[in-house]
């Protein structure tokens, strides 16, 4: 399964969206468009599913409420905050469709409530609140019936589901630090990484190098074997050989290895660690720190693992090496357009005569550069002139 379609009422920097998903999809967009917060909608499904979760913390952990509703949006929606996804497959898109509207008690403590929770299994309602006990008992309101084992038995495939996506923005010197991994659980910045490598059954573990290897071979130069490794203390290194002159050649661990390298590592670790059941997977901008000739070949690795079995993949990016892949439909591609009422957000099939430019030769990234970069970043020198 995957997510196969997201809209999104009041949330962040968007007024309105309605987007349907592919199993790999680029989010385009300028600066503080909001590429991260659309990601963000879906985390947030995420956290509130997951156990030791819930919508009271997700809400909290994000800043209140004030943060995630959208200062653009006037009273659209009432001034509430709508979240709806639908999940299935090219089959059959929307198998499931969950939709969660909450806003803010009107009195007391004002804390946040959810105004509406919906589920339906292939069109077939299973899900609908408020009801009769949630009138008795108005507390209940508080707390979705997603995040809850007694509640959300018709729909618990949609719960399962929600709490495997996964979010990466592997932070290099988060890695390196020598107290990684303590007290950190499913850390998206990369503080637990080398500890869920050492978790992970030594023979899937070891076959999962193994590809790794194959693809560091190639990419990274004179790198020859990735391993695993504890130190004297107990803590866990990847180590790496180089080829070179002597016969041994020389052994680094991830102290010593690039950031390109590490986040590299990093991600193709976490495209083959869910498998074939694995839940949606969200990058933050994927190219940083590795060489553009690396960073065009992301769409075909994330094709290739796809074909495999492998998660949807949501990532957002700056890159123009990515958009130039000439396999990269047109419904792949999400644009984001800020403006005075929030940020708009469709797939780039919707951009004017998007389809002539491509039959005239031009690739994606030539189409939306225009759209993508700041219009006065050439005049950007100039207000940094000393004096």
């Amino acid at each position: 399964m995957r997510l196969t379609q997201l809209t999104l009422k009041n949330w962040r920097n968007f007024k309105s969206v309605d987007v349907d998903l592919e199993r790999r999809m680029f989010v385009v967009g300028p600066n503080a468009s909001g590429k991260s917060n659309l990601l963000d909608a879906v985390r947030f499904l995420r956290d509130i599913a997951s156990v030791g979760g819930g919508f009271q913390k997700a809400i909290e952990s994000r800043g209140g409420l004030r943060r995630v509703r959208c200062l653009a949006a006037r009273n659209f929606n009432h001034g509430r905050v709508t979240i709806a996804v639908a999940i299935g497959d090219d089959t059959n898109p929307r198998r499931w469709t969950y939709e969660l509207t909450f806003s803010a008690e009107q009195r007391g403590q004002h804390r946040p409530i959810l105004i509406s929770e919906t589920a339906s299994d292939n069109g077939h309602k299973v899900l609908g609140r408020p009801d009769d006990e949630d009138d008795a008992d108005q507390d209940r309101l508080t707390q979705t019936a997603l995040e809850q084992v007694n509640a959300n038995k018709a729909f618990r495939e949609v719960a399962v589901f929600l709490s495997s996506v996964r979010y990466l923005h592997l932070v290099p010197q988060v890695i390196r630090e020598p107290d990684r991994g303590i007290d950190r659980v499913d850390d998206p910045f990369g503080g637990d990484f080398l500890l869920r490598l050492a978790k992970t059954p030594e023979k899937t573990r070891e076959k999962r190098l193994e590809k790794i290897n194959g693809a560091l071979r190639v990419a990274v130069p004179q790198l020859d074997k990735l391993d695993l490794v504890p130190d004297e203390v107990g803590r866990w290194h990847l180590e790496a050989r180089y080829a070179h002159w002597r016969v041994h050649g020389a052994k680094q661990d991830e102290r010593d290895f690039s950031d390109g390298t590490l986040r590299l590592i990093g991600l193709l670790w976490s495209l083959l660690e869910g498998g074939r059941d694995a839940g949606p997977i969200l990058l933050e901008e994927p190219e940083l720190s590795l060489h553009a000739s690396v960073v065009r070949q992301l769409p075909s690795i994330l094709s290739r693992v796809q074909r495999s079995g492998g998660a949807q993949v949501l990532l957002t990016t700056h890159s123009n090496d990515i958009l130039d892949d000439p396999g990269l439909g047109i419904d792949e591609v999400i644009l984001l357009e800020p403006g005075d009422e929030g940020t708009t957000a469709s797939t780039v099939e919707k951009v004017d005569n998007v389809t002539q430019f491509l039959e005239a030769g031009m690739s994606l990234g030539e189409i939306l550069a225009p759209l993508t970069e700041p219009g006065g970043v050439q005049g950007l020198p100039m207000q940094l002139t000393l004096g």
